[in-house]
């Protein structure tokens, strides 16, 4: 299959062929290994050949289930499902460190979900079994939180940071308080700013907010309100999530947002971030406004640059060792009581797990690289001992030849500002051939051009953009032009002013043609059939009407003074014919003077 042919089919089906691979849950069906003790020797077995690892702890609690959310959350957790959860939780822990044992850890994030939901007590239990493997000195213990509990209990906010995390994250999303009960989510100004605050007092100094963006009700002017705002907080990273859709509730609008949309929402971030000090390359997600730091947590940039292996624990979390791709229990039905099973009876809590060929293996470490818009030949070459050049030098010819990416050094192969726009076409150019033609099976069943036009026109709010008014005008001279029939106006504005008649397209009326007769029939009692033939000039300048934005559209007609009588009717005063040397622009309403200038102008 043609590159181009991949690359347009990516952009097409841009909701799907992101940073996330594979595209479906049960897309490697075909390498999963099932029995128990075969899983776990393909666990033990990769593992043991990693130089270096990173952790992730998953933590499926929070206040409510956000509509955007495509993480495993619980909807509605019991009481007691917390404290319960991290007891298990803490096992599945100890059985991987027998496997790990004194393998260097790079990178640990505790994520979910809310980490920052459980107890004090819970989380400090979390942190001393992660401390049991052997940390990297000096690397980011990372955390997540929301706006309402870090607002509302410094005290966690202070005893986190003594637990030795030292970045924590926290997602704002939006600051359109409309947008956010759309979405199912709690926030205000107040609660964003009081939780900063907290997070400040209670000793971190690298704080990253997430924004969202790509929503089908979002507009430009909010998402920038958005990005303006996060900005003033002083934050020392943010990042910005596209709404991905797969697996939310919100998956059945995805149609009705274009890449369009959300390359646009992404260049206006972009502007304003780089103006106010943040740094990224384009393409990239994390502003930073450190140098030299890449504002991510240790975990994340081992992931993406480096393709370090990770584990995750907690249910439904990803692991991707060496060339096996798991998920744990809970993945799909997102319910606690198979995953506590499976670790009461001492069996790795594995939904499913693909023993991967190496062309799945390179796809999926492939498309998370591009989370930071760029690949790194020394990095590729570590994880995978062969040449990037070597193994994809169609591809890069490709990207090169029509400027979607370049070296900018001999190990860095980066998006240019043209290929961060198209990256949705660029990851699919790294897939295997199996994940090519699910690309196109899945999109060729799921791509409706008039189901998205639907849902977006459902959506679509013409009040809120600043859409003009259109009205027609009437320019009827006699057979040498010497004389034009005018109106004196009977209403504001220009009450008793000279004026041309007209009025504004009304829904009833087929056309603007139709509207013109109308008009002219109202006010002068004048029967004329206007066509296209008849049109003039377009007037669209946005203070020639004080009551807005009226975009006038002239018609001229020659008659016969001496059979046409007109007769004042409607809005009128009275309707005659005046001679045209006699006009003063002074005399006339709007910018009818001029109007009448350039129609005699033509002759």
């Amino acid at each position: 299959m043609e590159y181009r042919e991949i690359f347009e089919r990516g952009i097409k089906f841009h909701h799907y062929c992101n940073t996330a691979y594979p595209l479906r849950p049960n897309s490697l069906a075909q390498y999963e290994v099932h029995n128990t003790e075969d899983v776990y020797n393909v666990v033990k077995g990769n593992i043991e050949q990693q130089k270096e690892l990173c952790l992730y702890v998953h933590v499926p609690f929070c206040q409510a289930r956000c509509k955007f959310c495509e993480y495993v959350v619980l909807d509605k957790p019991t009481d007691d499902a917390p404290n319960k959860y991290v007891e298990h939780l803490l096992k599945e822990i100890e059985m991987y460190r027998e496997i790990i044992k004194d393998k260097p850890i790079v990178g640990y994030d505790l994520g979910g979900g809310t980490p920052a939901y459980l107890s004090v007590e819970n989380l400090e239990r979390i942190t001393s079994a992660i401390k049991q493997f052997n940390l990297k000195e000096n690397m980011y213990l990372s955390i997540e939180t929301t706006p309402v509990i870090a607002a509302n209990d410094f005290e966690k906010m202070k005893a986190i940071r003594e637990l030795g995390y030292n970045r924590i994250s926290m997602g704002f999303q939006t600051v359109s308080e409309t947008l956010l009960e759309s979405l199912g989510r709690e926030g205000s100004k107040f609660i964003y700013e009081k939780a900063v605050e907290n997070i400040r007092k209670a000793g971190f100094d690298r704080l990253n907010i997430d924004l969202m963006y790509g929503f089908l009700n979002q507009s430009d002017e909010d998402f920038a309100n958005t990005i303006k705002y996060t900005i003033a907080l002083q934050p020392e990273f943010i990042t910005l999530y596209r709404n991905r859709y797969k697996g939310t509730k919100l998956e059945a609008e995805s149609q009705g947002v274009t890449l369009y949309k959300v390359n646009r929402q992404y260049d206006i971030a972009y502007k304003l971030l780089k103006e106010a000090g943040y740094i990224a390359n384009n393409g990239k997600n994390t502003f930073s406004k450190i140098p030299g730091d890449m504002g991510t947590s240790s975990y994340l940039t081992k992931r993406v640059i480096d393709a370090t292996s990770y584990i995750g624990f907690g249910l439904g979390a990803q692991s991707f060792v060496g060339n096996y791709l798991a998920y744990n229990l809970g993945c799909a039905d997102h319910k606690l009581e198979k995953y506590f099973d499976f670790i009461d009876r001492g069996i790795l809590p594995i939904n499913d797990i693909a023993d991967m060929p190496i062309s799945e293996v390179r796809a999926k470490a492939i498309s998370v690289m591009f989370y930071f818009g760029f690949i790194s030949m020394k990095a590729y070459k570590n994880r995978f001992n062969e040449d990037f050049r070597e193994i994809y030098k169609g591809q890069i010819k490709f990207l090169e030849d029509n400027y979607l990416m370049q070296f900018v050094d001999e190990d860095t192969f980066m998006l240019t500002d043209y290929g961060a726009a198209h990256l949705y076409g660029i990851i699919p150019l790294f897939y295997s051939e199996r994940s090519i033609k699910e690309m196109f099976d899945m999109s060729n069943k799921w791509l409706n051009d008039k189901k998205g036009e639907d849902i977006y026109l459902e959506k679509y709010d013409r009040k809120a953009y600043n859409a003009p008014s259109v009205a027609v005008d009437l320019l009827v001279f006699n057979k040498d032009q010497s004389k034009i029939l005018l109106i004196n106006r009977a209403d504001h504005p220009y009450v008793n002013k000279l004026a041309l008649p007209g009025g504004f397209y009304l829904q009833t009326d087929n056309t603007l043609e139709c509207t013109a007769s109308r008009e002219l029939l109202e006010e002068t009692s004048v029967s004329i059939d206007i066509t296209e033939k008849n049109l003039v000039k377009i007037t669209s300048t946005k203070d020639r009407d004080p009551r807005g934005w009226i975009i006038s559209v002239a018609y001229k007609v020659i008659v016969d003074e001496d059979i046409i009588k007109p007769l004042a009717n409607s809005d009128a005063l009275y309707a005659s014919w005046v001679d045209v040397k006699s006009l003063k622009k002074e005399d006339l309403a709007f910018d009818h003077f001029e109007i009448i200038t350039y129609a005699l102008g033509m002759g």
